[in-house]
């Protein structure tokens, strides 16, 4: 997650945990609001995403570090769409591509909002949203994913804010099937479904 205000400096590292890049490590910028997604977070997170990474196409909306975008890619999808508006960040994420020889990275310099609200150009099967916290982003990300019609009929989303908010304010056809907490974030994946469909299935 990343704030507005550009660094010049490098300072901060993350591990890819399991996949083709197992092991390595990557160096991101010390820019102000950078949250990497927690690596217990992140291997709870693909173990739940496991049958469905290998060839999907995922939107990676606050991409910052790019923990979850790189993660995804090591493990076998056919691409990630990274949204990061700092451009030292969108730095940081560029040359960590080209340091890993990652073609399937699409780095998208905008913000996540203005993005979503133009016409979807893919639909999505796994979107992470891990907005900074305490802006108020997760719930207009979140009707602007389904009414925009970025999503595949059953995407995935991850979801990720503060311990202790309640993901309530999503859209009726997305089911909560995987919550749990760590430290001070709360994580959960959801999992989209048609209108007509809609089944109540979930995991604390």
């Amino acid at each position: 997650m990343v704030a507005r205000r550009p660094s010049t400096k490098t300072a901060y590292c993350l591990r890819i945990i399991a996949g083709q890049w197992r092991g390595r490590k990557l160096s991101f910028p010390e820019v102000p609001g950078i949250r990497p997604t927690p690596d217990r977070v992140r291997e709870t997170l693909f173990n739940w995403l496991q049958p469905v990474i290998p060839g999907a196409h995922c939107l990676d909306l606050f991409s910052g570090s790019g923990a979850l975008a790189f993660e995804a890619l090591s493990r076998g999808a056919a691409q990630v769409t990274a949204l990061e508006y700092d451009v030292t960040a969108a730095r940081g994420l560029r040359d960590n591509a080209a340091l890993l020889h990652c073609e399937n990275l699409r780095l998208v310099p905008n913000d996540a909002l203005r993005y979503l609200q133009a016409p979807a150009t893919a639909r999505f099967d796994v979107v992470f949203l891990d907005p900074p916290f305490g802006q108020g982003l997760l719930a207009p990300c979140c009707r602007q994913l389904e009414s925009g019609g970025w999503l595949a009929e059953r995407a995935y989303i991850y979801l990720e804010a503060e311990r202790g908010l309640e993901i309530t304010d999503i859209p009726d056809n997305w089911i909560v099937r995987h919550s749990k907490q760590a430290g001070r974030v709360g994580y959960h994946l959801a999992l989209r479904q048609a209108a007509d469909s809609v089944e109540v299935d979930t995991d604390d």
